[in-house]
């Protein structure tokens, strides 16, 4: 088995699709591996503007009625989208701001076109899809095959515009799993603003172990297997970024698919996920940034998403044995298997595609902010809280370390370089250290729901 998503572009017939494209992506169309420059496609704190009625739409989604101006809400499409988006249209935006390309689509593409259209988004991406291209052709409109592609373009956008800000480059390394499967890894390490980057794509199948089987158990699955074996696939995109500036607040990210063959050959599945954001400092107008971006990817879906999975991730993100919560929370939820495999994948494709546009504008609203020696031990201290949650309570790890044939790197990937342990810390009250061990102990509604 293997994996890759690339969802075809505009399937429904006479259907007209507007997308904006910058003129970087030119280079993408002749050939050329070049970036879509973050600084064309993310202003700074202009983004912020909570009067701005721009709505950048991507892989192939159409705005929802009556949404076209809601506030605050950037979704920027993948390179490999806009790659097919401007293929298909014929032309490009000559413009170093965006520009709308009005794309028509054919009223009944044959499948040539339709397999066309995957290998020309496959050039997008970070490296050549887990999966053999052919493999994907083959099974084009299954789940698992449409997951995979999604999260190799989200992978690949991501880089991308991390890579722009910063001006270093991520190292690229693919693997194998011998019992079924690989990833692709892309990290880099002491760079200009991120001291660790690290953005990892998995593509896994084979048997569930007796320990991983335990832990879904655990947690209500009814899972029967066949002479004790529990066939499975698992795909995913995972990311942690650790900024140097303590005033950049450090971003994780994660959406992946399961799929579960049991003894009668029926096939249980589930999505889970969600992103959350770990500041050092307290900012108002970063948290509700960052907060209202996920609420209206959510609200686009059900009213009370948001306002449920922001619940799940407080809990999930708690450090019970320091009694406080990692950060400043997001949306969290996992075992997501209702009401239907297309409405879900739906919803986890729009919280893929808010990635950029939540976390880069408040990376280059603090991009040149200075910093004290105080504020960076501190970032240290917060960082040992971090990885304290990481090795002792997530999931993704526990998984990880269970499952022969695993990559501890990348498992591992998501702590910092750099971390510190002080004993009997405590800051002194009324400073901005306090302020935000308060909101971690209490945790704070930033967006009205």
């Amino acid at each position: 088995m293997a994996t890759i998503v690339i969802c075809s572009v505009n399937k429904t017939a006479q259907t007209t699709t507007r997308r904006c494209l910058s003129s970087h992506v030119r280079g993408l169309v002749s050939g050329d591996s070049g970036l879509l420059s973050s600084r064309s496609l993310l202003p700074s704190w202009r983004w912020f503007s909570r009067s701005s009625s721009v709505r950048l739409m991507s892989h192939g989604c159409r705005p929802a009625a009556g949404r076209s101006s809601r506030r605050g809400v950037l979704a920027l499409g993948g390179a490999a989208a806009a790659t097919a988006a401007a293929v298909v249209a014929g032309f490009l935006a000559n413009s170093s701001h965006f520009q709308r390309a009005e794309m028509a689509t054919r009223v009944s593409p044959n499948v040539e076109e339709k397999e066309a259209d995957i290998v020309e988004r496959c050039r997008g991406l970070m490296s050549p899809p887990v999966t053999d291209v052919k493999v994907l052709l083959g099974r084009k409109e299954e789940m698992r095959t449409k997951m995979e592609l999604l999260v190799m373009e989200t992978q690949a956008e991501f880089c991308k515009a991390l890579q722009e800000v910063d001006g270093g480059t991520f190292r690229v390394d693919r693997w194998q799993r011998k019992e079924g499967g690989g990833g692709i890894s892309c990290v880099m390490q002491d760079g200009k603003v991120f001291e660790k980057a690290g953005v990892n794509v998995s593509v896994v199948f084979g048997n569930l172990t007796e320990e991983a089987a335990k832990q879904m158990r655990s947690r209500g699955k009814v899972l029967k297997g066949k002479d004790g074996k529990l066939p499975f696939c698992a795909m995913g995109v995972s990311s942690v970024i650790h900024p140097k500036n303590p005033h950049i607040p450090t971003v994780h990210f994660n959406y992946r698919y399961f799929e579960i063959e049991e003894a009668d050959g029926s096939k249980q599945w589930w999505f889970g996920g969600g992103t959350d954001l770990t500041p050092i400092y307290i900012d108002k107008e970063d948290a509700f940034h960052f907060h209202n971006t996920l609420k209206e990817a959510c609200d686009k879906h059900h009213p009370q998403y948001y306002s449920d999975f922001k619940k799940w991730c407080d809990r999930y993100f708690y450090i019970r044995h320091r009694g406080e919560t990692r950060g400043i929370g997001g949306i969290f939820f996992d075992d997501l298997d209702s009401p239907s495999q297309e409405e879900v994948f739906s919803f986890v494709k729009s919280c893929a595609q808010t990635v950029v546009p939540c976390y880069l504008p408040i990376v280059y609203r603090h991009l040149k902010d200075s910093f004290t020696d105080k504020e960076k031990d501190w970032q240290q201290v917060r960082r040992g809280r971090y990885v304290e949650f990481n090795l002792v309570y997530d999931r993704g790890v526990k998984f990880g370390l269970a499952t022969p044939g695993s990559r501890i790197e990348s498992i591992l990937m998501s702590l910092p370089l750099t971390a510190k342990w002080e004993y009997m810390h405590e800051p002194a009250k009324g400073t901005r250290e306090a302020e935000i061990l308060e909101v971690l102990r209490t945790p704070k509604e930033w967006v009205k729901t």
